[in-house]
């Protein structure tokens, strides 16, 4: 009987027999096929769109004949074929063995300047998450973070007094004096508010797409962009790069300067955390980079607002240059944020100094980014966006369960009075997706942003990469909106937006302790080690009964220390927030506590050593004294002489006497 098989790479056509198994097709098949397919991941169906789908390893003891197969017509029956290729890569996800880390090589390499490889080119790893796939009644299945679950529930209107217009009594309302909307363009341009925030702006795209007053079922209103070729098409021809369609390749880009913000404000929980992060430039002129770790509250001064409180300046292992920083593998992540999620806490941004001191003794640094230079660079761009790509933001209301992020960027660098100020941003939501897309590259020219060629370096064709037009907006000359290609580089501004930040009238900090070291600042004389534990609690005053745990960077490294329990560390962090006596005596009775006790008592903290002095016996020889006294006014400054000194001039005197 003759066989008709449809593949993503073609028809094939082969003569077998009923008594045949499906084995005996197997052997017949797979050597027609490329050499890249993997024969374990070979499905059969009796639909284009899926159907009774069975693999073909799985039935391959059974026979033709047994599943019904006939021959209907003089072409045969027609049956669909699929697979996938060994190593393929899909939006960034290998099928293989592949390490994760692998997938950011291409662009890693990229902004280090080293040549890339076709076979590394892969986009940015996105989270698990990532495709083109719509969710079905996202409201129902996708959990939010409270703080967006109370926004939700608010109407958000914004509330006005009794106008010199209205003419009605103390209980009416009209044009003048109703509520207006928390995304009305005359109240934030009279607030100078820039942007309005991310719930007004879901629900002002809401207003426009669902008209409950028809009687129409309910479409997510947030969509977040999507530039990459969408897998899997249903139009039935090979998987790119081979074949592509309308269906499945993504439209064109026109960019233009997103309208809303994500998280509006950056607050500072108390001016000690930027000044000890600025202590290694101080100490040292090198850059220096950090994680934010904080929360996300209400922010009134936005309607509807987000702002990020920042509690801690977590320091990764890099290495640092007056001109830049290089991180390093920063392989205690997860347990960083296991301490920070028991405090409260989760990353919310990050933070980097570009500072150079001005030279006049005053601690002033030279301004470097302004409105003729640069903002915020290229690569800076490219590196925030990386960032924010790996901390989604999940929202019931978007098609895909995810819309934006709440991940922030501050840049501390010198401003035009020669102060040491702070910048915050965030990237769009385009800026994001085309760096998963893998579409941009960073430039030479910190205000141009490069959009990359479909070839590589070597001239080849990208199997992973699709370019597509991109066009951006601007106000010509003449004041006129017009757009343009934006090939071959485009202006930053397009991708990013601005934040305000600041800090409290009356600071309230929830870690109030700072004498610990801050951690991998080996490089400047500051190591976190037991003793330091040891003095920073003080283990070796019986008249201590308080505990001095309130400093993130004294919690992780006892985490570090393995010592505590998981219940034990539970109770440390709460007694760290909140500071609770009962909760302290608590962890002090503790079997775990009582041996990290031991341990700093053991090997902590010494106690300094009493000072000597030096007696004369009458005959001219001095001899040490155990018995420690006052130097008198007279002969002060020979106490502060080095001992090394004094105790040459015991030797000297002593062969004299012999003399």
């Amino acid at each position: 009987m003759l066989l008709r098989l449809r593949s993503p790479d073609g028809m094939f056509r082969l003569t077998i027999e009923k008594e045949d198994s499906f084995g005996d097709l197997a052997a017949q098949l797979v050597p027609k096929l490329p050499p890249t397919v993997d024969p374990k991941t070979i499905t059969l169906s009796n639909s284009p769109t899926g159907g009774d789908i069975k693999n073909l390893a799985e039935i391959s003891q059974f026979k033709i004949g047994q599943v019904g197969l006939r021959q209907a017509d003089s072409h045969g029956d027609l049956i669909f074929l699929n697979y996938q290729h060994q190593g393929a890569v899909t939006d960034g996800i290998t099928d293989g063995n592949q390490p994760k880390s692998d997938s950011l090589l291409s662009s890693t390499n990229r902004l280090n300047g080293k040549p890339i490889l076709p076979t590394e080119d892969h986009p940015i790893d996105p989270p698990p998450n990532t495709s083109a796939e719509r969710i079905k009644n996202p409201w129902e299945v996708v959990r939010q973070a409270p703080l967006d679950d109370r926004l939700d529930k608010k109407d958000g209107k914004i509330s006005r007094k009794r106008d010199k217009m209205c003419r009605h009594g103390p209980k009416g309302m009209c044009d003048y004096c109703m509520p207006l909307d928390p995304f009305n363009a005359q109240y934030l341009e009279e607030k100078k508010i820039k942007y309005m925030s991310v719930h007004a702006y879901m629900r002002k795209i809401n207003s426009a797409t669902n008209k409950p007053e028809l009687g129409s079922s309910f479409i997510p209103p947030l969509v977040e962009p999507y530039y990459r070729v969408k897998r899997d098409c249903s139009s039935g021809h090979p998987e790119w790069p081979e074949g592509i369609c309308t269906k499945c390749q993504p439209s064109a880009i026109i960019l233009q300067p997103q309208q809303f913000r994500t998280v509006d404000h950056v607050e500072f929980a108390s001016p000690q955390i930027i000044d000890k992060f600025l202590d290694a430039w101080r100490r040292t002129g090198s850059q220096r980079l950090g994680i934010l770790y904080g929360r996300h509250m209400e922010y009134e001064v936005v309607p509807l607002g987000i702002k990020a409180v920042v509690e801690a300046i977590y320091e990764p292992p890099q290495v640092d240059e007056s001109d830049g920083i290089s991180l390093n593998a920063w392989e205690n992540e997860q347990e960083i944020n296991k301490i920070a999620k028991l405090c409260g806490l989760e990353q919310v941004g990050v933070i980097w100094t570009d500072l150079l001191d001005a030279g006049k003794g005053d601690g002033s640094a030279v301004c470097k980014r302004h409105a003729d230079s640069y903002f915020l660079a290229s690569q800076e761009v490219i590196f925030a966006a990386r960032l924010q790509a790996q901390h989604p933001k999940a929202s019931k209301w978007s098609d895909t369960g995810r819309f934006g992020s709440n991940f922030v960027t501050c840049v501390i660098s010198g401003n035009e009075k020669g102060e040491i100020s702070i910048s915050s941003y965030q990237m769009s939501n385009d800026a994001v997706e085309m760096v998963r897309a893998d579409i941009v590259e960073p430039s030479a020219d910190p205000t141009q942003m490069l959009v990359r060629e479909e070839e590589e370096d070597d001239g080849s064709v990208s199997r992973t990469r699709y370019i597509p037009e991109v066009f951006y907006r601007r106000i010509n000359e003449y004041g006129a909106n017009v757009q343009e290609n934006a090939k071959p580089a485009f202006p930053v501004e397009y991708l990013f937006v601005t934040l305000t930040h600041g800090f409290p009238e009356a600071p309230k900090p929830l870690f109030t302790d700072s004498g610990f070291p801050i951690e991998n600042r080996e490089y400047v004389g500051e190591a976190q080690e037991v003793s330091a534990v040891a003095k920073a609690l003080k283990v070796n005053q019986k008249d201590n009964n308080s505990l001095n745990v309130s400093d993130f960077h004294l919690l992780c490294f006892l985490h570090q220390m393995s010592v505590l329990s998981k219940e034990e560390e539970a109770l440390l962090c709460r007694v760290a927030i909140h500071g609770d006596l009962a909760e302290a005596f608590q962890l002090r009775s503790t079997t775990g506590w009582q041996t990290l006790a031991m341990i700093l008592q053991s090997t902590g903290e010494r106690l300094p050593k009493r000072p000597r002095s030096f007696e004369s016996d009458g005959i001219g020889n001095s001899r040490p004294s155990l018995i420690a006294r006052r130097p008198a006014d007279d002969d002060r400054d020979d106490a502060r002489e080095p001992l090394a000194k004094r105790f040459a001039a015991v030797r000297l005197n002593g062969l004299d006497d012999r003399r």
